[in-house]
């Protein structure tokens, strides 16, 4: 028992170091680094995936060690743990020592007040009594003490005080803002939800097709979202209920494509049952959100979503507009695909049916730039839809439509086409309107595009806490930098003409910004004129405190 209770004490003084919390914080520091250069599966599971995919060898080691989901790892978690652990060891006991030395008396004066780092000492031409009291005055913003005779080293009546005691406060406040800081972001965490909803809109662009989807989101169920994310203690039910409607996106760019500004026109209710006409109405703009009872939505990002019309021999055709994936985030080079089933009075067998299938995948540049050496690779030489053009590539077979399982509304699935199911028959460079008819008699007609907007809904309602800790964090901080700890003594030898005065000064930290102050005290107390100092830096004006 003896050896354990010792092990635990050893080990809870190892942990409630500040050593121990700095080598904490650096590792903490240093395990963001992944985070930060990794694709994370909370933020975007398809990019994990691609790493995955493009590097066979690392990826399933980084995948072991949870650097996919740094924030979330077993490791990332015991280190934060243990920095909480060990910045609340720090400040409990520094606390207590605080407290009991703000409320003990300032310490006697040594005896020889010659060696201090500062000195000063004169003949006063008054009483004891009244150079006591004008020093009481002077120094009646310090802790304050005096001793007798009796009590002083050098057998004199002396003062003693000390300032700069709110050097350990802000010190102290400073951890404390920073374990509520991080226990603000943890909680935030726990119960946060954030979701993207992409609606396809209203574009100015005269290569625009009119949009007839529902530009309309409702807050009131995770389901309505295109991705959704929340934390642990979020169960889905406690969404704010409101709706918006989309009218618009604008996108302004200068004449190098660099983007000048992103705008949206809404409309938008807090009452489920209010008619469209009682809606208002608001503009949304990159870091301006719309805040409606604790939730802000954000206008986050925008892209195209191209429409294609694919009709076959007997005069039916389907028409998609879908989003495409921005690859070229400069001048929007995009991908995606788009997957049609044929009509079913073309095909009554259901396998028949399945294997005449067709997906259409290629890029979309909203101003057309062919290069390569036949002048047929498509490239975007500006971001805004201007002069518009596809390439795709044209399969036909089993798509996987009625598979049941979910599929990349960006990319195929590599392991049809891999197994002949899905045959590429023909490669298309379109331009709006323009139609083109490949094997079998079936046409593809590229019709235009719209442009999509990607609005953000996110609640977190430790915002404000983790503002206000914040703010107190890097205030503490300012006042531990520039609050010095000082302290200066004073004996008084009664003589035949008055009283004989010895001021001594010493800084508890260091002695930049106390050399000012001191003389100024003793100018004042020995009744001398102020002497011109020296540009030395230790002679500048003390902080507060």
């Amino acid at each position: 028992m003896r050896f354990v209770s010792t092990w635990s004490r050893r080990t809870w003084h190892w942990i409630t170091s500040m050593r121990t919390a700095l080598v904490l914080l650096f590792l903490l520091a240093l395990a963001c680094i992944p985070g930060a250069l990794l694709p994370q599966r909370r933020v975007s599971a398809t990019l994990v995936d691609d790493y995955l995919a493009a590097n066979p060898t690392m990826g399933p080691i980084y995948d072991r060690l949870q650097l996919f989901d740094v924030f979330g790892s077993t490791w990332f978690i015991a280190i934060v743990v243990l920095l909480m652990v060990s910045l609340v060891g720090c400040i409990i006991p520094r606390s207590i020592d605080h407290w009991r030395a703000y409320r003990a008396n300032p310490t006697r004066a040594p005896k020889y007040l010659s060696r201090m780092p500062m000195h000063a000492e004169g003949e006063v031409e008054a009483p004891l009594e009244d150079v006591d009291k004008r020093l009481r005055e002077e120094l009646g913003r310090w802790h304050l003490a005096s001793y007798s005779a009796k009590e002083d080293r050098a057998g004199v009546y002396s003062l003693a005080a000390e300032k700069g005691y709110t050097r350990e406060l802000m010190n102290l406040l400073f951890h404390v803002g920073l374990v509520g800081m991080i226990v603000a972001f943890a909680a935030g965490r726990m119960a946060y939800y954030e979701g993207q909803i992409i609606v396809v809109t209203d574009s100015a662009s005269e290569f625009a097709v009119p949009v007839e989807q529902s530009r309309e989101f409702c807050n009131t169920s995770p389901a309505n979202f295109d991705s959704f994310r929340a934390g642990p203690l979020f169960d889905g039910t406690g969404l704010t209920p409101f709706c918006f409607e989309s009218k618009n996106f604008t996108a302004d760019y200068l004449n190098n494509g660099q983007a000048n500004g992103f705008s949206s026109d809404i409309s938008y209710t807090t009452d489920l049952t209010a008619e469209r006409s009682e809606w208002q109405d608001t503009t949304l703009q990159v870091n301006h959100p719309l805040r409606i009872n604790g939730d802000r939505v954000y206008l986050q990002g925008h892209g195209f979503a191209p429409q294609i019309t694919v009709t076959w021999p007997d005069g039916e055709s389907r028409t998609q507009l879908i989003q495409f994936r921005p690859t070229d985030v400069q001048n929007f080079l995009s991908s995606g695909v788009m997957r049609f089933d044929p009509p079913a009075g073309m095909y009554p067998d259901l396998g028949e049916r399945r294997q005449n299938q067709i997906a259409v995948e290629g890029v979309f540049a909203p101003t057309a730039k062919w290069t390569g050496p036949n002048g047929d690779m498509l490239q975007s030489a500006f971001p805004a839809m201007t002069d518009p053009a596809m390439a795709v590539d044209v399969y036909v077979g089993d798509a996987g439509l009625d598979t049941g399982r979910p599929q990349n509304i960006f990319v195929l699935d590599q392991s049809l086409i891999a197994g002949g199911q899905l045959e590429k028959v023909d490669r298309l460079n379109l331009t709006p309107g323009q139609e083109i008819t490949i094997d079998g008699g079936i046409k593809v007609r590229f019709d235009g595009a719209a442009e999509f907007a990607n609005y953000q809904v996110s609640r977190d309602t430790t915002q404000l806490w983790l503002l206000a800790t914040t703010l107190l964090m890097l205030g503490s901080l300012i006042g531990s930098l520039t609050i010095k700890r000082r302290r200066i003594w004073a004996r008084l030898v009664p003589t035949q003409t008055g009283t004989h005065v010895e001021l001594g000064g010493l800084a508890r930290t260091d002695r930049a910004g106390w050399g000012r102050e001191f003389e100024a005290v003793a100018d004042r107390i020995l009744g001398r004129a102020p002497v011109e100092l020296d540009e030395d830096p230790e002679n500048e004006v003390a902080g507060l405190g």
